[in-house]
């Protein structure tokens, strides 16, 4: 029988040897490529990869530099900085941010509005690992509530941060404009570096304007960071530099009488120091409190304010454009001087209608409205300015030919920006033959320049350019231009030079003097009966302890059909007239020019003179009693000493 062999132990040998051999050698191989690969890393890329190691460990963070503060010329702090607390999220450290943002809604409340913003400022971060604020003004009890689930939310941090703050709120809204959040068009056309780290930028008004100047400059600091990337050591700092503090020609007090005196009513006031067109106050109302845009406001919220038929966001001061009615009459009555259409001595008969040559339509004076339809009688310049006789102005302004009487009014700052330094100033309309080429394609008709005698038709105003025309009057010709900024901490990056004052040309300082005379009429000539009172008196010139220039005007809103009286009544509250008053104090050496606009207010004498005496009181009376004391004071001086 042959024998049976189970195992060749040779076979096995050889074969464990090979495998032995193959695995030995691929295991050879791959150390060698480890091997390979440190050499390469450690060696050839050392450099490439310290770099990368040392970005991932330092990281160079941006730090805000602190915006501007703002005052006004008493020293009052009308727009400071205020400390929050702001919850950021970084998308690198938190996985799912869908998942942790559920998680944050049941600690606090989050609106879909923010998880939106907060994606899209996500895509528009500048670097990896960067902290994206999801949500501003933690609560401190919101805080609390996330500090004790902290380790359960990687990557969510709380920043500190420092935003703007308006402690007037609405009184200020439209004076000094506001900040408001950075968006996504904003972006497209900043500096990233200027504006890195920063959330928030003027846009509005005075901020707006020197936006440069109150944002300063970005710093940034070095900082060593974890693998969780908080910040674990600060290596070096390029310490920021702060805004510009800026000082305005604005008072408080003045603003706050102002806002009192035009009361629950829409409209506007503009108050200049008469002598350096310094803004000392600029209402608009109704107004909106701005801080609620940079604390944060709801969809729904701004869309009411958006679409409230009051339009609180509008700057009536320095956007909206008004026909200015009789207080363009001043510059129709100049304009005629100048023009040589007429004098002084002059009289016409107001008859209470005007009729172009071969016309049948009829332009009335205002007492045909009051009753009054046989008219004025004889009037001169003078008496056409404090009687506010519109057939005086209908036959001057036919007299004149349209653009040499454009081209004077221009001067007095009609149809172009008043150059102030708020931003997005409306231009106004002044119309001539050529806009109207332009616009309508039609000529210039004898009517057209009718209407504009008596400031309607197509001429549009801003209050804060009614304002600086009266300014003109009440400094006899001399262009002083408004203006809000007083002083600043140092030198401005704006470049917005103060323009060199200039005169209205073609007019004698007697002409100029005997325009204030009418304007003093229109407050101060009483007792002597409706037609030869000034329109004002009755309303604010018996009790009144200075002289005061000023001028009433009723503009019309909609036209009122030839043979129809306008009844105020009848008309939806939005059309009807709006009521003006222009005047500057003490007449001969003014202190104070103001503009007051009552938006569908009614008659300018009874409605708005009242607002704006009330404005000037608040000014000229202690400065009035300040000097009367002075005065008293060096007299009993001089009397002790004669004695």
């Amino acid at each position: 029988m042959a024998e049976i062999t189970l195992n060749d132990r040779t076979e096995e040998q050889r074969r464990f040897n090979t495998r032995v051999f193959v695995i030995g050698g691929i295991i050879l191989l791959l150390f060698g490529v480890l091997i390979a690969r440190l050499v390469h890393l450690q060696l050839l890329e050392y450099q490439k990869f310290q770099t990368r190691s040392e970005q991932n460990r330092i990281q160079v963070q941006p730090v805000a530099p602190r915006r501007g503060l703002i005052y006004d010329r008493g020293g009052v702090l009308v727009a400071d900085n205020r400390p929050i607390h702001n919850l950021a999220v970084v998308k690198e450290l938190t996985g799912d941010v869908d998942a942790m943002l559920g998680r944050l809604n049941t600690l606090i409340h989050l609106d879909e509005a923010d998880v939106a913003e907060l994606h899209k400022r996500v895509k528009r971060r500048r670097r990896p690992f960067e902290a994206v604020v999801l949500r501003s003004h933690l609560t401190e009890a919101e805080r609390a509530a996330l500090a004790v689930h902290r380790h359960e939310l990687p990557g969510v941090e709380i920043l500190s941060d420092s935003v703007r703050h308006y402690p007037f709120g609405e009184l200020l809204a439209h004076t000094l404009g506001s900040v408001r959040r950075i968006n996504e068009a904003d972006m497209q056309r900043l500096d990233p570096v200027m504006y890195a780290g920063t959330e928030f930028m003027g846009k509005l008004g005075v901020e707006k304007f020197y936006e440069r100047s109150l944002h300063g400059r970005v710093g940034y600091q070095q900082v060593e960071v974890d693998v969780h990337g908080r910040i674990r050591k600060e290596l070096d700092v390029d310490h920021p530099v702060a805004g510009v503090d800026l000082t305005l020609h604005l008072d408080l007090d003045l603003q706050v009488a102002a806002d009192a005196a035009l009361g629950p009513r829409r409209g506007s006031i503009v108050a200049l120091d008469a002598r350096t067109g310094g803004i000392l106050a600029m209402v608009s109302k109704p107004s909106y409190d701005p801080n609620t845009f940079i604390t944060g406001i709801s969809q729904t919220d701004y869309n009411a304010l958006l679409m409230a038929r009051n339009r609180p966001m509008f700057n009536r001061a320095i956007n909206g454009r008004y026909a200015p009615g009789s207080t363009f009459k001043m510059a129709v009555g100049l304009a005629a001087l100048t023009t040589g259409v007429t004098t002084w001595e002059e009289s016409i008969y107001d008859r209470g209608f005007f009729r172009l040559p071969g016309q049948r339509r009829i332009f009335r004076d205002w007492s045909w409205q009051r009753g009054n339809s046989g008219g004025q009688g004889a009037v001169d310049l003078n008496r056409a300015i404090y009687r506010s006789s519109n057939v005086y102005f209908y036959t001057m302004a036919s007299r004149m030919k349209i653009d040499p009487f454009a081209g004077f009014v221009a001067q007095l700052g009609f149809g172009q920006p008043v150059g102030v330094d708020v931003a997005d100033e409306s231009t106004g309309l002044l119309p001539d033959s050529a806009w109207k080429r332009k616009v309508r394609n039609e000529i210039w008709y004898p009517g057209d320049s009718i209407n504009l005698g008596i400031g309607q038709g197509n001429l549009l105003v801003t209050p804060l350019q009614l304002a600086s025309y009266v300014n003109v009057i009440a400094n006899r010709g001399r262009v002083v231009r408004p203006r809000m900024l007083k002083d600043s901490s140092s030198e401005l990056d704006e470049d917005f030079a103060i323009p060199k004052a200039g005169t209205v040309a073609g007019l004698s300082a007697d002409d100029w003097e005997k325009m204030v005379d009418a304007m003093e009429n229109v407050v101060h000539r009483g007792n002597l009966g409706w037609r030869q009172a000034g329109t004002a008196w009755p309303y604010i010139g018996q009790d009144i302890a200075y002289r005061m220039a000023g001028k009433s005007g009723t503009a019309q809103v909609v036209e009122i059909k030839q043979g129809t009286t306008y009844n105020e009544k009848e008309l939806d509250e939005y059309n009807r007239k709006h009521a003006w008053f222009v005047a500057f104090a003490p007449a001969d050496d003014p202190l104070i020019s103001v503009a007051v606009l009552v938006e569908n207010g009614g008659g300018g004498s009874g409605v708005a003179a009242p607002v704006a005496r009330e404005v000037i009181d608040a000014w000229v009376l202690p400065r009035l009693l300040t000097t009367q004391q002075s005065v008293a004071a060096n007299t009993s001086a001089g009397t002790g000493a004669g004695q």
